[in-house]
């Protein structure tokens, strides 16, 4: 059982490529999805311009500067560790994760219908009804010919009256298969030019699949040290005689000092879905160990239950001088 929840787990990452921190790779990640939201900008600012654009653009490029501005306002907080705000990053980079695949898969298909309506369309009709598709016919630099033909042949024209010349006219013919019964995602996605296309999309999601994970990693990291500083001291020394294996408290939970107000409601929420993944036991993977003792600030134990435990191996503090009573003193005199 303990092998297939291995197996099957979700991987957590420990560094950034193998080269950098969390943290560092945490704010790479960020930069980058900054200069992507850029576009939101500049999609609307071309509005301006008289371009037209689609509902489908449109709808993109709005979520774009919303997604600008939330991830502006979180960015700052990847440095100062705040539990709530990593938590919320990396939550948010996976929505807009799914959000993004949505947006691709959707330009996508219309690109590939595109091409497949300018391979196998023999009267150059219009593009197909697809979000995206007139902009994209606009600029992709496809023509649409009158006529689509293979070859045109020369020839002179048999009913002309002129004696002193002669009359000649194209005539075009088409092989059997320059025509097809229409535009279809198959027929587009079986072209060169697009098989190299799908390669490089998957590479890329692929890429944004691991972002994820380190983002992921960085904000459970930042919250299970935030656990670890804010704990009860019974629940620290409870844990460091090893009595303790249950999963750890949420430090979102009602009662708690970050569980109040609307900011609690939302780190429970968030760290309800996955709650495994994001709390876990005390004692899984040694992750106090794990961060490398870096911590913010150093707690130690304390209570009646650890000067038990130390008068009891030998490790507690010395005692106190006694008071020399009169009698000892009469005696050294």
């Amino acid at each position: 059982m303990g092998l297939a929840t291995r197996l099957f787990r979700l991987p957590r990452p420990k560094t950034f490529l193998y080269l950098m921190s969390l943290r560092t790779g945490t704010e790479l990640i960020t930069l980058s999805l900054l200069l992507n939201k850029l576009s939101g900008i500049y999609g609307l600012l071309a509005l301006l311009t008289g371009l037209h654009l689609s509902p489908l653009q449109l709808s993109m490029y709005i979520y774009s500067v919303f997604a600008l501005a939330l991830t502006a306002f979180l960015a700052p907080h990847i440095r100062r560790q705040s539990p709530l705000q990593c938590l919320a990053l990396a939550w948010f980079y996976a929505i807009d994760s799914v959000i993004n695949a949505a947006y691709t898969a959707a330009f996508a298909v219309t690109w590939f219908l595109m091409v497949s309506q300018h391979h196998s369309d023999a009267n150059g009709s219009a593009p197909p009804n697809t979000g995206g598709s007139s902009t994209i016919d606009e600029t992709a630099g496809f023509t649409n010919p009158k006529f689509n033909v293979s070859h045109v042949d020369i020839v002179t024209d048999p009913t002309s009256q002129n004696i002193g010349s002669q009359d000649a006219v194209a005539l075009g013919s088409s092989t059997a298969g320059t025509t097809a019964a229409g535009p279809s995602l198959g027929h587009a996605v079986l072209q060169s030019e697009s098989m190299s296309s799908l390669v490089v999309i998957t590479l890329l999601w692929a890429i944004r699949l691991y972002f994820v994970l380190v983002i992921a990693s960085y904000a459970r990291s930042v919250l299970r040290q935030h656990m670890y500083t804010s704990a009860s001291t019974s629940r620290l020394h409870l844990h460091m005689d090893g009595a303790s294996d249950a999963p750890a408290q949420n430090p979102f939970a009602e009662g708690m000092p970050d569980g109040v107000g609307w900011k609690g409601k939302l780190g429970r929420a968030m760290t309800k879905v996955g709650k495994g993944y994001w709390l876990g036991s005390e004692g899984e993977e040694a992750w106090a160990r794990g961060m490398g003792g870096k911590f913010k600030k150093s707690v130690e134990a304390s209570g009646p239950v650890e000067r038990e435990r130390r008068r009891r191996s030998g490790t507690g503090p010395p005692l106190p001088p006694q008071p020399l009573r009169i009698q000892e003193l009469q005696e050294l005199r």
